[in-house]
C-alpha cells in the first residue's frame, strides 16, 4: 500500500527544509521593514534557526526533532516572554511567504502550507494590538 508523502517530504526533506528556514532568517535579518521583529530575536540567530527547523520538521510530518530535544513545543507558552501582536505577526509572515515562494514550486501545496502557517502565526499573538490614534 502506497502512503501519501508528508508535507515534509513534499518540501524535500531535511536539506530543503533547512534551506527554507535559513532563507526565512536571512530575510528577517536583512529586510528593513521587519526590523521590529528582528529586534525580538537574539543577535546571533543560529539557535533560532535550529529551533524553527526542528519544530517545522515534526510539524510537517518529518522527524519530531524539537520534541525529542525539548519536549512538547508548547508554542504559545514558549513565546509569552515576547510581545507578539498583529504587527509582529504581520512582519513574520511575509518573510515566511517569500521563503516558501522560493522553495515550494507546487502553488496549491504552497497555498495550503501558507494558510496553515498563517493560522499558527495568528495563534501565537499574545498581546493586544495598540489602539489606533486618529
Amino acid at each position: 500500500m502506497a502512503t501519501q508523502p508528508t508535507p515534509y517530504d513534499r518540501i524535500g526533506g531535511a536539506e530543503r527544509l533547512r534551506e527554507l528556514v535559513d532563507r526565512f532568517y536571512d530575510l528577517m535579518d536583512s529586510l528593513p521593514e521587519v526590523a521590529t521583529l528582528r529586534r525580538m530575536h537574539p543577535e546571533e540567530l543560529s539557535g533560532s534557526r535550529d529551533r524553527l527547523f526542528m519544530f517545522l520538521s515534526g510539524w510537517l510530518g518529518g522527524p519530531a526533532l524539537f520534541e525529542q530535544r525539548f519536549g512538547h513545543p508548547r508554542l504559545r507558552a514558549r513565546h509569552l516572554p515576547f510581545a507578539i501582536d498583529s504587527a509582529a505577526r504581520d512582519q513574520w509572515l511575509p518573510c515566511m511567504a517569500r521563503a516558501l515562494d522560493e522553495f515550494v514550486v507546487d502553488d496549491a501545496f504552497k497555498a495550503r502550507l501558507y494558510q496553515a502557517i498563517a493560522s499558527l502565526a495568528d495563534h501565537m499573538r499574545n498581546r493586544a494590538d495598540a489602539p489606533e490614534t486618529v
